[in-house]
């Protein structure tokens, strides 16, 4: 007799341990051996297998206690080798096991200084000073491109100055002046992390050989804090005071907590400036001065979260399910833009967002001449800062892709324009121009500055533009022309939705899916859109709002034009939900995944522009399946 598991069973996977998020959110600290000398305000340098541990507050000293000892890890344990010239804590330091730089400090209550040091391996040779002494300053770099910032001297400071092998000259200024910062990096690409200003701080800002640029902030502000890796991929672990072990991983757009130390501490120091997924914490104040090493490492090899994967967790000897059910997100209310406006470019998620240009007009009695808008907002997750204009005036942007700190915008909703800029942070340049000038042109969110598809456009068109980073290219047009649509995805995996055509004045329910080579057409919307957002990839999107009905198909009970429709795609098909987004508006924009995304501006009903931000986000989880 056959068995119905043999007619109608599948395979389930199985795995030692439950899917992540990401490769740090898989990640731990283990207990390694300690400093021979236990200090606080200790500095570092090196790696998680080769680190250096130098000054600091010790008990070995002649009273205050100021320490020149220096000391070597090689993966195991510490040994000491040569003191620095001068005994100093609360100094930065930079660069690898056998080519350090020790800069700045303490040398004694009350005394500052700018005396820089180079470690060769064995012994310190004192090079040039810093423009500027102080202490409690951060580092990052190499011994022949290094970097100095913040720090107090003995006000707090906001200088900033690099080092070139022999000299120090000052760069541009942290937006901040503060003291007890995480600092990682290189000179062209540094974090300075958290800190005091005086009060405990959560900012964070990016440097760019240039200058610095406020991003995401850290979830837990702190002071006397450590970190490593590099700007796109670092970490941030301890603080205080009170003690803290809270660590936290940076994927480039967003900070995400992770494991904690296991010895809660400040004033310690850290290595592993690359790769930050092995990292070293040493030193620091627990209830009184430590030498407790720890090990941070995040499996090379890991289980990623996968929406909807069922799998039998061994080690919990349970069948588990990963939910991470788009429809079951919410949105919450987030600050207002500081201009209103409709059609801008954004790009980003919910803690770390870019708003560009936009219109203002939305007629009378507003003056056609109103609607010209080149500014450019920045999100942190708790408000809008304006930043660098826009160089051309294009009345309106309509879309955006990228990140908040790398992001490229193209032409106009209202004037057909060819123009292209790029953002990096802190300033738009101009760049090459694409090769049809169209309206209402789209955008990926999920793009990059330097890989785009730019789709659609009106007078309608079918016509499709690829971006390598130096020109555009036509390639493959969609099966049906449309403007003002929405589309998701990235270069090689993406999806065009919506819009209209003369076709379907109101709105297309068309929905094509884009494969690296050519457009098929696949799920329709439930009910014709075009104006609308979209947030996410090929095979999970969320759209929301829009010219059009409620995303059920019923009239909007509220006006004729602007719509608060939900619908979500699965990569197959499109659901909805009845409950809609918070308010209803076309022509907003909108940026980031289907987990993790922002929405802003847009014109609600009568014609108003609007300031509202909503943030989307959805929870992940292993869910454990039981016969209940």
């Amino acid at each position: 007799m056959a068995k119905y598991s043999d007619i109608k069973g599948f395979t389930v996977q199985t795995l030692s341990t439950d899917t992540v998020a990401s490769q740090f959110a898989g990640g731990s600290w283990a207990s390694s051996n300690a400093l021979n000398t236990a200090r606080s305000a200790i500095t570092g340098a090196g790696t998680q297998t080769a680190g250096l541990g130098f000054g600091g507050y010790g008990p070995d000293s002649p009273p205050p206690g100021y320490e020149s000892l220096t000391e070597e890890y090689n993966g195991t344990s510490w040994s000491e080798n040569g003191d620095m010239n001068e005994a100093k804590l609360s100094l930065g330091g930079a660069g690898p096991q056998t080519a350090a730089l020790a800069i700045g400090g303490q040398t004694a209550p009350g005394a500052v200084t700018g005396n820089t040091e180079k470690y060769d391996g064995s012994s310190w040779t004192e090079t040039g000073d810093l423009s500027t002494a102080r202490y409690q300053l951060s580092g990052a770099g190499t011994q022949t491109a290094g970097l100095a910032f913040g720090g107090a001297a003995p006000s707090i400071s906001n200088a900033t100055e690099e080092f070139g092998g022999s000299t120090w000259t000052s760069g541009n200024n942290l937006n901040t002046a503060r003291r007890y910062m995480a600092g990682f990096g290189i000179q062209t690409a540094a974090l300075a992390v958290a800190g005091a200003e005086p009060s405990t701080s959560d900012k964070v800002e990016n440097y760019n050989g240039t200058s610095w640029t406020e991003i995401a902030e850290v979830n837990t502000a702190r002071r006397e804090l450590s970190g490593s890796g590099t700007t796109t991929s670092g970490l941030v672990f301890a603080g205080g005071p009170p003690a803290t072990g809270k660590t936290e991983a940076w994927d480039g757009t967003s900070w995400t907590e992770v494991a904690d130390l296991g010895t809660a501490r400040y004033r310690g120091a850290g290595a592993g400036p690359a790769p930050s997924e092995a990292s070293l914490a040493f030193g620091g104040t627990a209830g009184g001065r430590v030498g407790n090493t720890e090990e941070w490492t995040a499996p090379a090899t890991f289980n990623q979260i996968t929406l909807g994967q069922l799998y039998y967790n061994s080690t919990a000897n349970a069948f588990k399910e990963t939910i991470k059910s788009i429809p079951s997100g919410t949105f919450a209310s987030g600050s207002a833009l500081n201009r209103s406006r409709y059609t801008s470019g954004v790009c980003g998620v919910s803690t770390a967002a870019i708003c560009a240009g936009g219109d203002f007009y939305v007629g009378p009695p507003n003056s056609p001449s109103d609607r010209s808008n080149v500014l450019t907002e920045s999100y942190d997750g708790t408000s809008w800062t304006e930043v660098g204009d826009m160089n051309n005036d294009i009345q309106g942007v309509f879309s955006m892709a990228g990140s908040q700190t790398a992001g490229i915008t193209n032409g106009a909703s209202d004037s057909p324009k060819t123009y292209i800029e790029t953002w990096n942070g802190s300033a738009w340049s101009n760049a090459p121009d694409v090769n049809t000038d169209k309206q209402e042109r789209c955008q990926a969110a999920q793009g990059s500055s330097t890989a785009s598809l730019i789709v659609g456009g009106h007078p309608t068109v079918a016509i499709v533009e690829q971006f390598d980073g130096s020109s555009w290219t036509e390639i493959s047009d969609l099966n049906t022309g449309r403007a003002g649509g929405r589309n998701a995805g990235t270069t090689s995996a993406q999806i065009f939705f919506g819009g209209y055509n003369p076709g379907a004045p109101n709105g297309d329910a068309k929905n094509e899916s884009w494969n690296g080579t050519s457009w098929t057409e696949v799920g329709d919307l439930p009910v014709g859109r075009h104006n609308h957002t979209g947030l996410g990839g090929q095979t999970q999107c969320v759209t929301t709002q829009g010219n059009g009905p409620n995303s059920l198909g019923a009239p909007n009970p509220t006006g004729p034009n602007s719509s608060k429709a939900i619908n979500f795609w699965d990569g197959t098909s499109w659901s909805s939900d009845a409950d809609d987004a918070p308010y209803k508006a076309r022509g907003s924009g909108g940026g980031g995944s289907a987990t993790d995304g922002i929405v802003c501006g847009g014109i609600s009903d009568p014609n108003f522009t609007l300031t509202t931000t909503i943030e989307w986000t959805v929870d992940a989880s292993n869910k454990t399946i039981s016969s209940s």
